[in-house]
């Protein structure tokens, strides 16, 4: 795959395209978006996606608008944007005659259990260390920081926005629409996730959420470092096969 993809904006997404050498279903897509202050190039993503790949299954890595090198600007970055992004990915994929896939990590897990939840024609769910919560998220990490005058943890280059902490603070939680999910549904987590508790994932996994919903625990933090990256992949791979 070679053609540009772009969000519902007209503003381009960079990506990377792994495709399966031997591929188990040639017309399937695993798309993977990455969570907050980050992009594709994310060590664990990459190698999911090489994993994938290698496993038979074409996948997509990209970043988010304002995110990486993509179009746009990242003050204006939040979830609803990026479910609509998301969905803009899924159509222009369908257009070339794919089906589709979709593994979030952190923030990027909210955005698929929301796009999901709306009915959008995802055919698999995966949430790596998923979002929850984005309410009590906002407050534990940026509830000392003013919106459009502070940064989130100190770094320069994310700048937290109203747009942002407005946006979690009106979504509040992604359990509302959990139940919505009527899809395959992969939740993973790590145990030593010091940024989304595990409980919340427990509490996504029990809200009656896809169709069949499945839940693994690693001993993980939450960018799944170490030897947890190619624990978390083989779970992944393992679940798609099954």
């Amino acid at each position: 795959m070679t053609a540009p993809l772009f969000n519902h904006l007209g503003q381009r997404l960079d990506y990377r395209f792994h495709a399966a050498a031997t591929p188990l279903d040639p017309r399937h897509v695993i798309l993977i978006g990455h969570g907050l202050t980050a992009n594709l190039d994310r060590p664990f993503l990459k190698a999911l996606a090489e994993g994938l790949a290698a496993a038979g299954f074409h996948a997509l890595r990209f970043s988010w608008s304002g995110n990486g090198q993509s179009e746009g600007d990242f003050r204006e970055s939040c979830i609803t944007r990026e479910v609509a992004e998301l969905k803009c990915i899924m159509e222009s994929l369908a257009g070339q005659g794919y089906s589709v896939s979709y593994a979030g990590h952190s923030m990027g897990g909210a955005v698929g259990v929301l796009c999901a939840a709306s009915g959008a024609g995802l055919r698999r769910l995966i949430s790596l260390a998923g979002m929850v919560e984005t309410a009590r998220f906002l407050a534990a990490e940026f509830g000392g920081v003013t919106p459009d005058a502070g940064l989130m943890w100190d770094e320069p280059d994310f700048p937290l926005s109203a747009i942002f902490a407005n946006d979690l603070r009106a979504i509040g939680s992604t359990m509302a629409a959990a139940p919505n999910i009527a899809i395959p549904f992969f939740i993973l987590h790590g145990s030593a996730d010091d940024l989304v508790p595990i409980e919340e994932a427990k509490a996504l996994f029990q809200s009656g959420a896809g169709n069949p919903a499945t839940f693994i625990e690693l001993e993980a933090d939450h960018v799944f470092s170490g030897e947890a990256t190619p624990a978390m992949v083989d779970a992944v791979i393992h679940w798609l096969k099954n």
